[in-house]
């Protein structure tokens, strides 16, 4: 096999030539090319969005840096919060006051490169019935839809929704010998793109968990259950998981999202179930509560 003893071309082209005579050789699915024309859109969007994230990162530190800090104000680059923003520039020293305008300076013009590039993913990329019921799934808009939509390509090149969170990197390493079973950190090797869209859509969830609209979803109970056992992370991870599971079956079956019925469990069953899960796993999926979260 490629790599057994080493890692040279001559090694890697007779494995591989072994496994095309063996007609083990696995094929891989090459996207269209208009589909991954269409799919730097969003990735751009994503690079542009993590600089932006960066810079705002830098202007709070800055500003912590000197003890100056707002409960007033939960966003400080919007609305009121900006005009804050602006005014606290002058208890800053000269300096510092000048790299944090030029900052704010550079994250507007991010904010509009960010903007334009929205207005051409949705004029590019038509919303389709499958985006359209993308859309049906708890946190899931237009942009993370078309994500999805995009990233997943075909959906029937999947058989199973293990296949599919698998491909996303949705689900845990798993280290097993003698008997003995440790479940690691979800899998780094997937589409990052694919992982980021459902991470974002869990996240949304999370922050709108305590609205009036939002307490009575499946999705929160979900996280508030696993959170009061597991913690925040196994908690977005379970909600994660569930949301990749559910676009799956969307695509497959040509449906709107339905949560699953709930079914009860027992604190046996629990307990059984959370021995698998290590205390300082983090990013985990819920594997104890995988009964609750049933394909739709």
């Amino acid at each position: 096999m490629p790599g057994t003893f080493g890692k040279t071309d001559k090694l890697d082209a007779k494995g591989l030539a072994k496994l095309l005579h063996l007609d083990s050789l696995l094929t891989v699915w090459l996207p269209p090319g208009e589909i991954r024309d269409e799919r730097e859109l969003h990735r751009a969007r994503m690079a542009l969005s993590k600089l932006r994230t960066a810079l705002k990162n830098r202007i709070h530190s800055t500003l912590a840096k000197y003890g100056i800090s707002t409960a007033e104000h939960s966003d400080i680059f919007a609305g009121t919060g900006r005009t804050w923003l602006q005014a606290t520039l002058g208890r800053l020293p000269p300096e510092t006051s000048r790299c944090v305008a030029q900052e704010i300076e550079a994250l507007d013009g991010l904010q509009l490169q960010i903007s334009q590039l929205e207005k051409r993913i949705r004029e590019r990329i038509a919303l389709t019935p499958s985006i359209q019921l993308l859309k049906t799934l708890p946190g899931v808009g237009d942009i993370l839809a078309i994500v999805i939509e995009r990233e997943i390509g075909s959906v029937d090149r999947f058989d199973t929704a293990g296949q599919f969170t698998s491909y996303a990197g949705l689900v845990p390493t798993v280290h097993a010998s003698g008997g003995k079973t440790r479940l690691g950190h979800m899998r780094k090797p997937s589409n990052q793109y694919l992982k980021w869209a459902f991470i974002e859509a869990a996240n949304v969830v999370v922050r709108h968990r305590h609205h009036p609209a939002w307490k009575t979803k499946y999705v929160c109970q979900v996280y508030d259950q696993v959170c009061q056992r597991r913690g925040h992370a196994v908690a977005v991870g379970a909600v994660t998981r569930h949301l990749a599971e559910a676009a799956f079956w969307i695509l497959k079956r040509q449906e709107p999202y339905r949560p699953p019925a709930n079914r009860q469990v027992s604190p046996k069953q629990v307990r059984g179930r959370a021995k698998l899960v290590p205390t300082e796993a983090r990013e985990l999926i819920a594997w104890h509560l995988l009964d609750l979260l049933m394909p739709l």
